[in-house]
């Protein structure tokens, strides 16, 4: 294996062990909040994803471009129907 494979996966591993320690000390009460400006990256992630998947020829980039706006276009939607049934839980009921 080459050395810059294998900084990459040791990169990988630190990114994912922080992230999952960053994560689990999130308060319940502040989880909405946070997604919610997790799903604005997603949309960031799904305009780069449009660009690396509008080439005209199909290679690989092409393939993975597609899956990542397949895969960033769930996660916006979700994150944004999850927001708005949380929202949906502070507005005041009609009598």
């Amino acid at each position: 294996m080459s050395a810059a494979i294998i900084t990459a996966v040791f990169i990988f591993t630190l990114a994912t062990l922080a992230g999952a320690e960053v994560i689990n000390k999130v308060p319940p009460t502040l989880h909405t909040p946070l997604m919610s400006g997790a799903n604005a990256v997603s949309g960031i992630a799904l305009i780069g994803a449009i660009l690396v998947a509008g080439g005209r020829d199909l290679s690989t980039a092409s393939i993975l471009g597609f899956i990542a706006i397949v895969l960033a276009t769930i996660n916006v939607v979700g994150g944004f129907l999850v927001t708005d049934r949380m929202l949906q839980m502070f507005k005041k009921k009609a009598v």
